[in-house]
């Protein structure tokens, strides 16, 4: 498939613990964008949780820390089956091929696969998705665990926030990504900077 008729889908979600269906998914953002970092299109949605789910401990302590996300994420929230058709069908209406991006993709794409295959029997996605922190690993030498927010180089970030809302937060993530594909580039022509 040439690269071209890629959509890369920086995905993220917010969650109330670790485990898809153990735990609920409370909210989905998605920005597809271009190998050129244009961005195409957005989605958002705050879901409600799951019959059955539990809140895990950890996760709402956490939450206690962040009143603006957790009010954010519990706006108008959608039942999981009407949620995740109108995400189906958003991604369906790219105009190319959804690579799923995440930092860090394992465990975004638990949930989000989860979610799409319970509640739309399908994934679009298929089993694969692309680790934001992998591919920097692979771009700069840095051990896996350097690959942090704070030690990445700064020129590899936009002027974008990262808030803990999903919507916010895969922008931020998805401009990343589209900044690691430039250096790629950069480093193909044989200039490191």
């Amino acid at each position: 498939m040439p690269a071209s008729t890629e959509i890369y889908v920086s995905t993220d979600i917010e969650t109330d613990g670790p485990t898809p269906g153990l735990n609920s998914m409370l909210s989905l953002g998605s920005a597809a964008y271009s190998r050129d970092k244009r961005l195409i299109d957005s989605f958002s949605v705050n879901l409600e949780t799951l019959p059955g789910s539990q809140p895990h401990p950890v996760t709402q302590r956490w939450w206690q820390t962040q009143p603006e996300a957790w009010a954010a994420c519990r706006v108008e929230p959608q039942p999981a089956q009407q949620a995740m058709a109108r995400y189906r069908r958003w991604l369906a209406d790219l105009s190319g091929t959804p690579v799923f991006v995440a930092y860090p993709a394992t465990f975004d794409f638990a949930f989000v696969s989860y979610y799409l295959m319970r509640f739309s029997g399908d994934n679009p996605f298929g089993f694969a998705g692309l680790d934001i922190r992998s591919y920097a690993m692979a771009l700069s030498g840095l051990a896996f665990s350097e690959t942090t927010r704070r030690q990445l180089p700064a020129r590899l970030f936009d002027d974008l926030p990262h808030t803990h809302i999903a919507l916010d937060d895969a922008k931020e993530q998805g401009t990343l990504f589209c900044n690691l594909l430039a250096w790629r580039d950069t480093l193909i022509r044989g200039n490191p900077d």
